[in-house]
């Protein structure tokens, strides 16, 4: 069991380290030597870059003390820790590294810059550490006052990108919210996972045809309910199952072609899924076998 946390943890800083290398690309081979922003407090350090000469690493290190403290007392102190060392390190690895300039196209500078950067703070988030202080604000905030984290980094970037627009340009702040959004999407994108599932509860009185075809046809597990009388605009029915299973959303019009095919009367709810663990998702039917996957 120790062994097992120790490689876990080792494993979490291996990828903490690389999502720092990606980072520190977006920041120094896009959008530090072409003068453009993102949002957080990375986004802050770069505005006042450009109006100082004081380093981007120190500038990094300085401006998310604060977060850092606040996160001593709003989020759990393994959290602080490994982003006090995923902070240094980007500090340290955007002082030292020196990446010649990719490009000069302004489009390319905010959708990669965006690109690398959101994908080194994706990788840090799911280990368990932040390269940039905004989002613990946003949790303190979110606990002390229950508005909406998301609503808070917004305000907070709808801020920086107008002081932005009055300090340097508004072509300059029209960029750099291209840059935030790609960051964003890339972020979320990386945490989340490529695949995007839903959730499906169907109701149907020829249950038992759509759950085979539900099995052989998209080849995903499913959990059964069983349903008891109702009263509906057709009066009391009998028992039946309600079919309740998890499906990627690219599979969904396959889904509803399948269960309208047998029963065009069926009820069906969908609705999204944030987080999946277990079952058999990720598992297809294979035909060749006669693969037949169980009800979870």
């Amino acid at each position: 069991m120790k062994n097992t946390k120790t490689f876990r943890l080792i494993s979490e800083y291996i990828q903490i380290a690389f999502g720092i290398v990606l980072a520190s690309i977006g920041l120094k081979a896009f959008l530090l030597p072409n003068g453009f922003l993102d949002g957080g407090v990375t986004g802050m350090a770069l505005l006042v870059r450009t109006q100082v000469d004081i380093k981007l690493s120190v500038l990094l290190i300085i401006f998310s003390i604060p977060f850092l403290i606040l996160g001593f007392y709003t989020v759990s102190k393994r959290i602080v820790i490994k982003s006090i060392v995923s902070i240094l390190g980007l500090a340290l690895f955007i002082h030292f590294e020196n990446f010649a300039t990719i490009t000069n196209d302004k489009l390319l500078i905010s959708i990669f810059g965006g690109l690398f950067l959101g994908a080194g703070i994706g990788i840090a988030i799911r280990n368990g550490s932040v390269l940039d202080g905004s989002e613990i604000l946003g949790i303190y905030l979110n606990d002390r006052f229950g508005i909406s984290i998301g609503q808070i980094v917004l305000v907070f970037n709808i801020i920086l990108f107008s002081i932005t627009a009055l300090i340097l340009s508004v072509e300059v702040a029209l960029y750099s919210i291209l840059t935030y959004i790609v960051a964003a999407k890339v972020t979320d994108l990386v945490i989340e996972g490529f695949e995007d599932f839903i959730g499906v509860t169907i109701v149907s009185k020829k249950y038992e045809a759509i759950e085979v075809a539900i099995m052989k046809e998209l080849g995903t597990g499913m959990t059964i309910y069983k349903g008891t009388r109702g009263v509906g605009s057709s009066g009391k029915s009998e028992d039946f199952d309600i079919i309740h299973t998890i499906i990627n959303r690219i599979d969904i019009k396959k889904m509803y072609r399948i269960v309208n095919d047998l029963d065009d009367n069926a009820f069906i709810v969908e609705f999204d899924v944030n987080s999946v663990k277990g079952g058999v998702l990720r598992h297809y039917l294979d035909k060749k076998k006669n693969k037949v996957l169980p009800k979870v």
